[in-house]
């Protein structure tokens, strides 16, 4: 044989090679991935599209598989500035019921829901009393209806679920009485959480209670456990602003003047600048919180009780 066939053979084995693991990657994109292409869809039953990582994993908590559960948002992505695909929208055309945060959160979507011809659309947090709903935003249009972050606060989660098995039991009566069973044991759950979470920040000195974050997001979660927030690097609730020199300068100032022991910076927001801040004023960073998306799964935080749990962990170990 000479070495001109064997070159011609090893180049069509590596051509099948490649073809083949092109084919695999396209096999796996069009089974539906986690990404933002229109989400991931599990499940059978009635066809629900959920926008946020803490509404799927809330509904996962009350339907189980019983529904058909497409959740447009992965783990990560940002629901302030995500773009629905094609995928999406023919997604949201063909649900029985959309579930959405509101309060600005998903406002992208309500040009979708008209356009698509959506046939229910449920807002989750209804019910809720939202921080700052009646506040002065000033430039922050995007949230000039309060803070939306509300699954930061357990009783809220609670609310969410209820409303959440409403809309999932008036779509399919007949598994009504199994949504009812699902949602009153993750309350249950979510009062156990609540405890854990009490009990945790009760163990830090009342002295080091004070809170510097990237951006304003945990509000729900500091009035809920007696926390005091000192200031955030990112203006406003929106995590797309950017702070002036300025800002930083006086929250320099600010963080040394009230002693604070750390600053707590997104997982889902570049820490350059929170970690830039923590060396000019010698105090900690704490990275790997958990503000505007769940944890992907293994994180211990892809669920919304882990979620709390894991945040409070963080900031009891470093504030003690």
């Amino acid at each position: 044989m000479s070495i001109r066939s064997m070159d011609s053979r090893s180049r069509r084995r590596r051509a099948l090679v490649m073809l083949l693991a092109l084919l695999a990657i396209w096999v796996t994109a069009a089974c539906g991935g986690g990404d933002d292409d229109g989400g991931a869809t599990t499940g059978t039953g009635v066809k629900v599209v959920a926008t946020t990582t803490q509404i799927g994993a809330l509904t996962r908590e009350v339907a189980g598989g019983e529904v058909e559960l497409t959740v447009l948002l992965s783990e990560g992505a940002d629901a302030h500035d995500y773009e629905p695909s094609p995928k999406a929208v023919a997604q949201i055309k063909d649900a029985d019921v959309v579930l959405v945060n509101g309060i600005g959160l998903d406002a992208w979507l309500d040009d979708v829901i008209s356009g698509a011809g959506a046939e229910r659309v449920v807002v989750v947090t209804d019910g809720i009393a939202i921080r700052g709903a009646d506040a002065e935003h000033g430039d922050d249009e995007e949230h000039d209806e309060g803070d939306p972050h509300v699954w930061h606060d357990p009783e809220n989660v609670k609310l969410m679920v209820d409303n959440i098995a409403a809309a999932l039991s008036e779509a399919d009566p007949e598994k009504a009485a199994t949504f009812q069973a699902s949602s009153d044991a993750y309350k249950a759950k979510l009062d156990a959480v609540d405890a854990q979470v009490r009990a945790l920040i009760d163990s830090i000195p009342a002295e080091n209670r004070k809170i510097v974050t990237n951006h304003d997001s945990f509000g729900y979660f500091f009035d809920r456990y007696g926390l005091e927030f000192v200031g955030a690097i990112i203006p406003g609730t929106s995590k797309d602003a950017q702070p002036s020199a300025k800002d930083l300068a006086d929250l320099t100032d600010l963080i040394k003047r009230e002693g604070v022991k750390a600053i707590f910076a997104e997982e889902e927001v570049d820490p350059k600048v929170a970690s830039q801040l923590a060396a000019d004023t010698g105090v900690a960073i704490v990275t790997g919180l958990y503000a505007d998306s769940l944890g992907a799964p293994g994180s211990g935080a892809e669920t919304v009780d882990g979620m709390l749990l894991s945040n409070a962990t963080k900031i009891a170990e470093a504030l003690r």
